[in-house]
This record gives C-alpha cells, structure tokens and sequence, in this order.
C-alpha cells in the first residue's frame, strides 16, 4: 500500500482556499491517540460510565471465524448464539426507553403498536478493519481537509479521512458524513440479492439482480493520485421480473460531485442500447422502490450534500440494528422476514451503542423532498444505522435503517439489509435480500481493471 497524499482536485483546492476558510488537519499528537485511548478509527475505547457500553477490545475478526464458517460469500454463522434477549421495547413501555431512542424509532412503535417492537441485546463492538486500512487511518488524521462547502475532500486515500473531528459544527458535521460516505466496505465486492416494495396488505414483488461493487478509493495499488475523482464503481444487473431482465445501470460515484457530478449510463436490453443516466441524483425516485426511496436514501445516504445547511449534534446512546445474523441467516425465506408493516421483529437485534447524531435542513431556494434529515451515524463503523427525513410541513416521513452485522471474514461492519419506512403511506422497502441465495456477498482483496467498469463494456457483459 502506497500512502501517497498528492492534491486530487486540483485547481479546485487552490479555488476553495481562496474563498473558504481550510481548517488544519489533526496534530500527529493527537493523531497518536488512535490505537491507544482510541480505535484505529476514532471512537473511545471505553466503555461508558453504567457498563451497559462495554470497551472495544479488537472486534472480530478472520482469526474469530465461528465453526461452520467456510468463507467469504458463505452466509455468516451467528457468533453469539447463546445471547438472549434482554429486554423488549414496545408501544406500552417506550417511555421508559424514551432517551435511548430516535423519533424514528418511537414514530415506528406508535404508528404499529401491535406489532412493530424493539428486541435489546447485550452490546458487543465487533467492528474491526485490517491493519493497512488503520495505517491509512491514522495518516488520515493528519492530512485530511475539506474541499469548499463540503464539496469534497483532499489529502485522504485508503481509511476513514476524519477518524478525529474537528473544527465547528458544521465541519464536523461534514466530516461525519464523509466518514460515512468513505466508510471501510472491503475491496470489491459481488452479490447477487433482491429488493421489494410492500404494500399495505404486504403484498410485494420481488427485482432480483446481480450487484458489483469496486471501491477505488481502498485500491490497495493505488493512491490519492490515482482515483480520477473517484470514489467507488458500481454495477447492477437486473435478473428478474422478466419485463425488466437484462436491464442494467452502471455509476461512477465521484469524489466531488459539484467538479463532476456522478456519472451514470444504463442498459436497455430491449433496444440494446447504452445511454446516458442524467437523473441519478438527490431526490430522483428510485422506480423499483415503487417511490419508497429517493437516489440518495441509497446507502441510507450517498453523493452530494450541497442542497443543505450541516449541523453536528453531540453524541447519543441510542438502540441501533447491530450484529444482525439471524435475520441474514441461510434459508431464512423472505416471506418470514416480510411483515405487512415492517420486517419481522422476531429475527432482529438491538444494541445500545454511542451514534454521531448529525442534522441536515434544506436550503433556502433549493429542492428536494425532505426538508430535514437527522443522521445516527455508529462510533464505531461510521455507518448511519438509523436516519429521521421530514417533508416540507416538518412532519417526520420517512425512517431508514441500516440492519448491520460484521463481515467477519473481511473485517468489516456493513448492512445486510437496508428499510425504507413510509409513515405516511404505510408501506415500506427493503434492500439486501439474500437469504434464499446460494451465497451472501462475494469480497475479494483485488481491484478489477477500470476498464472492466467502463460504459463500452455494459452492453457486452450485460446478462440476458
């Protein structure tokens, strides 16, 4: 792994720093803290003062692989098969909870009193990243700025650029988002997994598709000279319903989206043709979601933050889907996990855990549907878990949740799901079902060619 931290954006930098204010990175002093009184990527060690948080004491890891486990792309073994639950919150008790929960979470249980409830489990921080990846880190700490308002970032490759905060509010608040944005998800991934909208009577249909992902800015043979304003490639194939097989989208996700915004070109396999994809952006609907997420719910967020004002708000103790290995479990069918309201309570898992909680409103003169967003972004994997949309009125709307477990084989913390709750419609979506595939997601440690991502090769490698 090369660490080298040459200028990505340019001219662009030499603009901002003209215009805005660039604040310092971290010291190396203080980037000395990671792996001591601090993970490798940021959070305390520590546990909080009531022991209900424990310490972070390495995570799991390859070297924790649970019996039966045969390798990456086999469905994880739960680890903590003897964990029990602790405690239920519902509708009835929810106050007693009340400082450990979002609005998102107290809106799920009041708006489903009978059915939708919060199963707590004894808190465990298995996040883990490899050693490269924490070296990164924490030269990261030291070299990492904001670009403009957030535009993008620079003096960053290979880790989480921002693993200590700093500077105001806003700053921060950035620098959570792009810690997120930027997050530790492996080298390139392939899975093949589904996705439903289910209506009120949970009725749903499901859109199959073949789904890769290369993440150039963890490209172990590259550095920051290296990504061409490029964050991650994706790729999707879409394998049923019929009407819309062979059908597929390709994204070159940006670093800075207002230089470039993201590219995109889809495939229509009736007319065989490539095309550009302008709409790909902020809050274009996402049609197999039935209208239930916006492009930029994907990910439970992703792409430019431009359209509003940024807010950090502290830290919070708060109840998030975490280490979620039943609900992934192999032949679980997905007509078990499809409630009518929400996903079946039954096979989910709660922990306390310390979030980043960030607040994002709407510009004056700017659109989009939500008004306002409240991020729960985890300490520790710097995934948002838990995310609070509101409309134009300052109603809360819509509820996303990140269901997340470790990819113990990777390391590294992801979503083996993604829900998208519409409070107001009543209807819900779901991403990540892979339960009744042979395989969960496929990693493997080595970039493929850029080529391989390239708009003249998704006619050819588009599935029929």
């Amino acid at each position: 792994m090369r660490h080298n931290k040459k200028m990505l954006l340019g001219s662009l930098v030499v603009l901002s720093m003209l215009t805005t204010h660039v604040l310092a990175a971290v010291s190396s002093r203080e980037a000395a803290r990671l792996g001591d009184e601090l993970t490798p990527f940021g959070s305390p060690k520590a546990g909080n003062e009531s022991g209900t948080i424990p310490p972070w004491t390495g995570g799991l890891t390859p070297e924790d692989l649970p019996p039966g486990y045969e390798g990456t792309g086999d469905h994880h073994e739960n680890p903590f098969p003897q964990d029990e639950v602790l405690f239920t919150i519902t509708a009835s008790n929810m106050d007693q909870y009340s400082e450990h929960l979002t609005d998102g979470l107290k809106a799920l249980l009041k708006t489903y009193p009978t059915t939708f409830r919060i199963p707590v489990y004894k808190t465990r921080r298995t996040h883990a990243i490899p050693d490269w990846v924490a070296r990164n880190t924490r030269d990261n700490a030291t070299s990492a700025t904001i670009v403009g308002q957030a535009e993008g970032i620079d003096g960053a490759y290979g880790g989480y650029p921002f693993p200590i905060l700093y500077g105001n509010n806003e700053q921060k608040a950035w620098q959570v988002i792009w810690n997120h944005l930027t997050r530790w998800r492996g080298v390139h991934t392939l899975r093949r997994a589904s996705e439903v909208a289910v209506q009120q009577d949970g009725d749903y249909s499901l859109v199959t598709a073949q789904v890769e992902g290369a993440f150039n800015y963890y490209d172990p043979e590259g550095d920051e000279s290296t990504l061409d304003n490029v964050i991650f490639y994706y790729l999707s194939f879409t394998l049923s319903p019929a009407r819309l097989a062979g059908g597929a989208i390709l994204i070159h996700e940006t670093m800075n989206q207002i230089k470039n915004p993201r590219n995109g070109w889809g495939y229509n396999a009736g007319q065989r043709r490539v095309r550009r994809a302008p709409n790909l952006g902020y809050d274009s609907p996402i049609a197999a979601a039935d209208n239930l997420r916006t492009a930029d719910d994907t990910d439970i967020f992703n792409g430019a933050m431009d359209r509003y004002n940024w807010r950090y708000l502290g830290k919070q103790e708060i109840y998030i889907p975490y280490n979620n290995y039943a609900i992934a479990q192999e032949g679980l069918p997905y007509e078990d996990i499809l409630g009518i309201n929400h996903i079946n309570p039954d096979y989910m898992r709660y922990e306390l855990h310390r979030v980043h909680v960030v607040e994002a409103t709407l510009k004056n003169g700017e659109r989009h549907v939500y008004h306002k967003r409240r991020f729960y972004v985890d300490e520790d994997s710097w995934n948002t878990l838990l995310l609070d949309q509101y409309d134009a009125r300052g109603d809360l709307w819509r509820v996303s949740m990140g269901v997340a477990k470790n990819f113990y084989e990777v390391p590294a913390t992801w979503t083996a799901l993604e829900v998208f709750h519409d409070l107001q419609a009543r209807r819900y979506h779901v991403q990540g079902l892979d339960t009744e595939e042979e395989n969960t997601r496929v990693f493997n440690d080595e970039m493929p060619s850029k080529r391989y991502y390239s708009p003249s090769a998704l006619r050819r490698r588009s599935v029929r």
